[in-house]
C-alpha cells in the first residue's frame, strides 16, 4: 500500500506527521485495518497498543469512542446534510460560550488550518491591517508560510525545520513575522517597527513548556496597546488540561480562540469563537464553505464536549502523561542513555542527545513494533489508556533502551536497524 501511496499521491500522506519516514521507513505500518479504544490493526492483521500519537492528538477519548459513534451515526441516519443548517452548530455555539465566558460569538470550519486562516482573515478584516505576529506552528496557509519569504528559515523555531514558501505569493513577503515563546523581547521588537500595520499576535498558550511569568500577560498587553487581535491557538493545547482552551486555566483572555483536533474525538470539527465586535468583522469579509455546514462535525463535538466534562477527562489525561515522562526519566537514567524530555504530561516528547539521533529513534520505534506497540518519540495521552497500558509500555521501553544503550556503546546502531533512519523537519519523499 505504501508502494502504490509514493506512486499516486505526491508527498505519500496528507499528513506529514503521518508519513512513515517520521518514524522508522520500511518498519512502520503506515495504514491501519480498525482501531477501537488504544488498539489499532494493520493491514496485515497484527495488533498494536498505541501509545503514540493517538491520531495527532484528535482521538482524545480513544479511537472509535461508544458514545460519540453512538451520536454520529444516529446524525447519519437522520441525514448528514441538507439544504437546511443544522440545529447542532448553535448548540455547540452556545456550549462553547459558556464553557468560555468571554466569547460571544462562532464560526465553523473543518480543520486546524483553515480554521487558523480563518482567524487570521477576521482579525485583517477587524483592523484594516496586514501584518502578523506569531508564536508557534499555525498549519500550511499562505499567511503562516509567508514569514519564510526572503528569510533563510524563519519558521524553524516553530517545530519543522526546511519549510519552502514555493508556492506563496512573494507580495506577501514582510508580512508575517515570527517570535520563540517565552521572549517577550522579541514580540516587543516586532511591535515596535510595525505596530501601525500589526492585524494579530496569533500564538499558542502553552506546547512544550509553561508560560514564564509575566510572558502571556505582557504579549496580552501588547495586543491591546497596539489594537491589533490577540489570537490563541488552541488546535493542539485545548481540552488538554482542562475542558475547553488551556489560555482559561493560564488566566489569559484572547479576543480569538481556535480549537480543533481533540474537540470532534477524529471527526472533522473546527471552531473560531471569539469577542462579538471582533468576530463580527467576519460579515465584512468573505468567508464561507458548503462542507462546513454539515452535521457530523457539530455532532461529535458536542458529545466529545460533554463526555470529556462528565468525566473529568483532562485529569486523566494529566496523570498518565505524568506516568510516562516520569517512566521516561527513571528508565534512560537506569539504562544510561541521554535524554532530553519536555512537553506538557498529555503531549510529551523526548529526544536521544546524540549525533546519531535519527538512527536511535528509528531502531526505538522497530524494538516498540516487534513488542506489539506503536511507539515514537512524542505520547498524546487518550482517555482510554490506563495504568496498566502504561506500565506493560514502560516495560517494553526498558527493554529497547536497553537494547539501544549497548548497540550505542558497540558502534552498530545503524546495523540494527531494518530499514533507514527517521527524518525530522521537512524532508521531500521520493
Amino acid at each position: 500500500m505504501q508502494a502504490r501511496a509514493r506512486k499516486r499521491i505526491p508527498g505519500m500522506t496528507q499528513l506529514l506527521s503521518k508519513r512513515p519516514d517520521m518514524f522508522a521507513p520500511g518498519v512502520w505500518p503506515g495504514y491501519y485495518s480498525k482501531a477501537k479504544g488504544v488498539e489499532v490493526w494493520d493491514l496485515d492483521g497484527n495488533r498494536y497498543l498505541d501509545m503514540s500519537i493517538a491520531g495527532i492528538g484528535a482521538n482524545i477519548l480513544g479511537y472509535a469512542d461508544d458514545e460519540v459513534n453512538a451520536a454520529v451515526h444516529e446524525a447519519i441516519s437522520a441525514g448528514s446534510s441538507s439544504s437546511l443548517n443544522c440545529p447542532e452548530e448553535v448548540e455547540l455555539a452556545d456550549l462553547l460560550c459558556e464553557i468560555h465566558p468571554w466569547a460571544e460569538k462562532v464560526r465553523f470550519a473543518r480543520t486546524g488550518g483553515e480554521s487558523m486562516a480563518i482567524a487570521v482573515r477576521i482579525a485583517r478584516a477587524y483592523t484594516g491591517r496586514d501584518k502578523i505576529a506569531f508564536c508557534g506552528y499555525h498549519g500550511w496557509h499562505d499567511w503562516y508560510l509567508a514569514a519564510n519569504l526572503g528569510a533563510a528559515n524563519a519558521l524553524g523555531e516553530h517545530c519543522l525545520q526546511g519549510l519552502d514558501p514555493r508556492g506563496v505569493p512573494k507580495g506577501l513577503s514582510g508580512t508575517a513575522f515570527s517570535f520563540r515563546y517565552n521572549h517577550l523581547d522579541e514580540l516587543q521588537a516586532i511591535v515596535t517597527h510595525h505596530k501601525d500595520d500589526l492585524a494579530a499576535i496569533v500564538m499558542e498558550p502553552v506546547r512544550s513548556k509553561l508560560p514564564e511569568p509575566g510572558f502571556l500577560e505582557g504579549a496580552r498587553a501588547l495586543a491591546s496597546e497596539t489594537g491589533a487581535v490577540f489570537i490563541m491557538d488552541e488546535i493542539s493545547a485545548g481540552f488538554r488540561m482542562n475542558t475547553g482552551g488551556a489560555h482559561m486555566f493560564l488566566n489569559i483572555i484572547p479576543d480569538i480562540a481556535v480549537f480543533s483536533k481533540a474537540m470532534g474525538n477524529g471527526f472533522p470539527i473546527a471552531a473560531i469563537i471569539g469577542k462579538g465586535n471582533v468576530m463580527n468583522a467576519t460579515q465584512d469579509s468573505f468567508i464561507s464553505s458548503t462542507m462546513w455546514t454539515e452535521r457530523i462535525g457539530p455532532t461529535a463535538a458536542l458529545a466529545t464536549i460533554n463526555k470529556h466534562r462528565s468525566v473529568n477527562v483532562s485529569d486523566h489525561l494529566m496523570v498518565i502523561g505524568k506516568l510516562v515522562q516520569k517512566g521516561w526519566r527513571e528508565l534512560s537514567a537506569k539504562n544510561g542513555l541521554n535524554l532530553y524530555i519536555d512537553g506538557i504530561p498529555p503531549m510529551g516528547h523526548f529526544s536521544f542527545e546524540y549525533n546519531n539521533a535519527m538512527e536511535m529513534k528509528a531502531l526505538f520505534v522497530q524494538l516498540m513494533l516487534e513488542k506489539g506497540f506503536l511507539a515514537s518519540t512524542l505520547f498524546y495521552a487518550m482517555y482510554a489508556h490506563q495504568d496498566h497500558h502504561v506500565k506493560k509500555y514502560l516495560h517494553a521501553v526498558d527493554e529497547a533502551f536497553a537494547y539501544i544503550s549497548e548497540a550505542n556503546k558497540v558502534g552498530n546502531i545503524e546495523k540494527c536497524l531494518k530499514s533507514f533512519p527517521a527524518t525530522s523537519g521537512f524532508k521531500r519523499l521520493a
